[in-house]
């Protein structure tokens, strides 16, 4: 081997002394001869880099020999398309870059930079390049399987199917076969399109059943972006059958059963029955029923029908009549009428019965409040003289102490003497001296002096977070709370025989306290949302009030237009409130400093903050978007779930708690799956 590396440079030198690009002239016809045999990569990388003037970069994985023998000298131009053909057949390839060309192997050349050419381009040789090729009659999806075998496995092709668009990477020359081939693919259809009119059957049904008879129309849609040969579809207006097909024969047999089957009823009127699949048989029964009695009970034959109106034949006089009828245990509607009238209304219950939008509603309640509070008094009294016979003096300041946000138990001082336990909260300090009896009070402490200070600050931060799902134009109503029980009225009776015993008797109500929210939606066709909404939060403040439970409501009842998946704010409350009180004795309460051994200050201040936010999501028949919504929330609980699991102790048993099972996608559940999923659960 290190014979052959000598040899290998040396030749490299030698080619390179000879070669023309060493001379100071540069003729176009300036050829050399290349015998490399059995020689390294790199050697011959760097005698083509001295003959052509490229600087290569060889990444450290390029390993290998390489042969490369030319019996007549070659145009000196040609010397780097021959080490490219040299290199695939060893696995590497070559990136072109700025200034540079790299030499990686044949699988990262994808992921590196390279020129992006259309079909018409003149790159050829054994350059690696991505085409971007627009399909405009066969799918793409069906292609690549078509196309995936005359690709280097190292390289690819993708369909992108919103587009019809086939992206492939791979080498130049054969890039030039593969747009030839698709060139002969990508073909108009030469399928027949015929219109078959119908006299008597209806064109949905007597379409659903052709589906059913012919294999080839129930597979017309084998998948996304694929072209079908033999596609059947009816035209509700007209009354026809549409077909499309490449094979004559399938229109000629779809004729041939609708000759048979388009016959008149044997009987007037017929019965037929339809099964819907979305819409409510009942709702659907009334109109239809509301619409065939618009029809016979119309102006004369021959009128034009109101804007609008259903193309609905006249119904003359004394002709059959027609009927409607809902059956809701199938969901189905039993229609017997004549074919004319059938055909419109099934064209009608077609349109009415179709898949409503649905809408998932998150309404945000942020509620911030604070409230503070502060205390600062002194009082004081002298009861000393109170059982002595001689001639003493009583006295002292007393406040109420209770002018803001109500009576603040155990702050005054009378109250503090005739029970100690009943002090407030704070910092209390008094001088106490005995205990004296006070005539029609009783035995109380004698304090003297009492000082009392207090500062309390409460802070609240809720969010509410109600979530609701309807569909278009249904109302949808949640409560979270309690139903509370309200007096609504009281009486005695007089139990019979006896004249002493009474029997009271109480009636009540209830009522929903908590988080109620309701709401109406109904979809336009700009994608917005109209909303009809009714929004509560509504709390028990007091249940000891001899008049009834006192209760907090917070209500908003409002009908507002939003974009889909837009957050908007419904309303809400900022309120400030703040109150002082001060208990003084005159004159002396207003002394600079030493008034405050005469004076009691109170203040509050109760801030709230809240605001009523709302956000839908249209859920149209993509199953994508509810899945991907109902996924992120199921996970959400699941991880709640898991955060909350007790903590292992010893001396107790393990007892976890519940958590919900792993979501899996319907398309991804499959029978040898499904053990496997409830054994682990």
């Amino acid at each position: 081997m290190t014979t052959n590396r000598i040899r290998a440079g040396l030749f490299a030198i030698f080619i390179a002394l000879m070669s023309p690009a060493t001379r100071p002239a540069d003729r176009a016809d300036d050829k050399v001869t290349l015998n490399f045999v059995n020689a390294d990569i790199d050697a011959v990388v760097k005698s083509v880099g001295l003959i052509t003037g490229r600087n290569f970069l060889l990444d450290p994985r390029v390993k290998g020999n390489v042969n490369i023998v030319s019996a007549t000298p070659v145009p000196r131009e040609l010397t780097y398309q021959i080490l490219l053909s040299a290199l695939r057949l060893q696995g590497f390839a070559a990136i072109e870059g700025a200034g540079v060309t790299k030499i990686v192997p044949e699988a990262d050349a994808k992921q590196n930079y390279m020129a992006t050419v259309d079909k018409d381009s003149q790159v050829s040789g054994d350059r690696i390049v991505t085409q971007v090729y627009a399909l405009q009659y066969e799918s793409a999806l069906q292609l690549v399987g078509v196309l995936r075998p005359l690709i280097t496995p190292n390289n690819t092709i993708t369909a992108y199917p919103n587009t019809n668009t086939l992206v492939i990477t791979d080498y130049a020359d054969n890039l030039k076969r593969i747009n030839k081939i698709i060139e002969s693919i990508d073909q108009p259809s030469q399928g027949e399109l015929s219109v078959i009119p119908l006299k008597h059957a209806s064109a949905l049904d007597l379409s659903q059943a052709l589906v059913k008879l012919m294999p080839e129309a129930a597979l017309q849609q084998a998948g996304p972006g694929a072209s079908p040969r033999f596609y059947l579809a009816a035209d509700t207006r007209t009354n026809s059958l549409l077909v499309r097909a490449e094979n004559p024969s399938y229109v000629q047999r779809v004729r041939n059963l609708v000759s048979s089957l388009d016959t008149p009823a044997s009987a007037p009127s017929s019965i037929h029955v339809v099964h819907l699949r979305n819409a409510e048989a009942t709702k659907i029964a009334e109109t239809l029923r509301g619409l065939l009695s618009g029809a016979a009970s119309g102006a004369a034959p021959g009128a034009t029908p109101a804007a609008g109106a259903p193309a609905l034949p006249f119904v003359a006089a004394g002709a059959t009549a027609s009927m409607v009828q809902a059956d809701a245990a199938t969901n189905s509607l039993i229609i017997s009428a004549p074919d004319s009238v059938y055909n419109s209304l099934r064209g009608v219950i077609d349109q009415l019965d179709s898949r409503r939008a649905q809408i998932f509603i998150e309404a945000l309640i942020a509620e911030v409040s604070t409230d503070k509070a502060a205390q600062f008094g002194f009082q004081f009294q002298n009861l000393s003289g109170v059982n002595s016979n001689s001639v003493q003096g009583i006295g002292g300041t007393n406040f109420s102490t209770g002018t803001v946000g109500g009576s603040v138990p155990g702050a005054n001082i009378i109250g503090a003497a005739r029970s100690i336990g009943t002090v407030g909260q704070g910092l209390n300090i008094g001088v106490i001296r005995g205990q004296v009896t006070i005539p029609g009070v009783g035995q109380v402490l004698n304090i003297g002096m009492l000082i009392r200070a207090l500062e309390s600050d409460a802070d609240t931060n809720i969010l509410s977070t109600p979530n609701l799902l309807t569909m278009d134009n249904e109302e949808a109503k949640i409560v979270v709370g309690q139903n509370v029980p309200f007096v609504t009225g009281s009486y005695a009776q007089a139990s019979a025989g006896s004249s002493g015993s009474v029997t009271p008797f109480q009636t009540v109500t209830r009522q929903d306290v908590g988080l109620t929210l309701r709401v109406k939606p109904q979809i336009a066709e700009g994608g917005t949302v109209k909303l009809k909404i009714f929004q509560e939060v509504s709390s028990v403040q007091d249940t000891t009030n001899l008049a009834g439970i006192i209760t907090n409501k917070r209500s908003i009842e409002s009908t507002v237009l939003v974009d889909d998946g837009e957050i908007i704010v419904l309303g809400g409350l900022i309120q400030d409130d703040v109150k002082s009180a001060a208990d003084k004795v005159p004159l002396l309460g207003d002394i600079p400093l030493l008034g405050n051994l005469f004076r009691y200050d109170t203040r509050r201040r109760v801030k709230s903050n809240l605001m009523v936010f709302l956000r839908p999501y249209v859920l149209r028949t993509d199953a994508a978007v509810s899945t991907s919504l109902t996924g992120d929330r199921y996970e959400y609980i699941r991880n709640q779930q898991s955060a909350v699991q007790p903590g292992a102790r010893n001396v107790l048993p393990e007892m976890p708690a519940p958590v919900l099972p792993e979501l899996r996608l319907p398309r991804e559940n499959s029978p040898k799956d499904a053990p496997a999923a409830e054994k682990k659960q």
